[in-house]
């Protein structure tokens, strides 16, 4: 199900700031190469990160789920110039790749690439960060919730990728089979009534939520 029409997709694409030659090659290589290439952020998705993180400006920035880098290089456009982005996967076999692509980018010396289960990974970063992006496992999205929030700055903001699943998230009488629909559907409840934050949840691309973490 797309939930912006194609040819509304295309207008908003060719009217707005280009993917950098890098960007494209990325997009390129993981459309030719990469299982389940539909998880790419893309052109417009990669320009509204790379938005956020100019507005917010960040000094540390976490990623959760790396998969070809084009999302972490997205980010780290805003990156201050003595900032950092860690950016989490557990699938060793794209992580040359990956690096490659990072080792081509002016951020190659911001951006810390980790390979292993982010759920324990996580409590062994003793840093607070500005923004975060969650775009891993659907399972585990509200545990990256519950642990990234005391990580977070005041005034930090989460975006999370992936929050309407195709639509299926409003028609789980149709698809109550599909489990990814169902995690996040309990995602996005769980986050509805959770205190101390803002959040929109935006129709873009497979939806994506933000959420700014107003108290400590």
């Amino acid at each position: 199900m797309d939930l912006v029409d194609k040819n509304i997709e295309n207008y908003v694409e060719s009217l707005s700031d280009s993917e950098s030659p890098l960007l494209k090659e990325i997009s390129g290589y993981t459309h030719e190469n990469v299982h389940q290439p539909r998880m790419l952020s893309g052109h417009i998705q990669g320009r509204i990160l790379s938005f956020i993180s100019k507005i917010i400006s960040p000094k540390n920035i976490l990623e959760i789920g790396t998969y070809t880098g084009y999302s972490a290089l997205c980010l780290a456009e805003g990156l201050k110039d003595d900032g950092r982005l860690i950016t989490i996967d557990k699938d060793k076999s794209l992580y040359e790749t990956v690096n490659l692509f990072f080792k081509k980018s002016k951020f190659e010396k911001n951006i810390k690439q980790k390979v292993g289960i982010a759920l324990e990974i996580i409590p062994t970063l003793d840093v607070k960060y500005d923004l975060v992006f969650i775009d891993a496992d659907k399972k585990n999205y509200k545990n990256y919730f519950d642990m990234v929030i005391p990580k977070l700055n005041k005034g930090g903001v989460i975006i999370v990728d992936n929050v309407l699943w195709s639509g299926k998230v409003t028609q789980l009488d149709k698809y109550q089979n599909d489990k990814i629909a169902v995690y996040m559907n309990e995602f996005n409840n769980y986050i509805k009534n959770k205190k101390k934050i803002s959040k929109l949840i935006l129709p873009i691309r497979d939806g994506l939520t933000l959420i700014i973490k107003n108290e400590d």
